[in-house]
């Protein structure tokens, strides 16, 4: 997903997109869904949520 879709969907979620970069932006949607914000961390990859949104982009 591109960061155009990205703070798209941040601002339909009611998320302040500011200069937030890719992975600060995903963590807070997560967060704003009530969603582990696990996008990119240590936790990320035991984190089991195989059918997240953010998957393919994760590390």
């Amino acid at each position: 997903m591109n960061m155009t879709q990205i703070r798209t969907m941040a601002r339909e979620l009611g998320v302040k997109t500011g200069k937030l970069r890719k992975a600060e932006l995903i963590r807070t949607i997560q967060k704003a869904e009530d969603n582990p914000q696990c996008f990119n961390t240590n936790f990320s990859q035991k984190c089991g949520q195989e059918q997240c949104l953010w998957r393919e982009d994760c590390d």
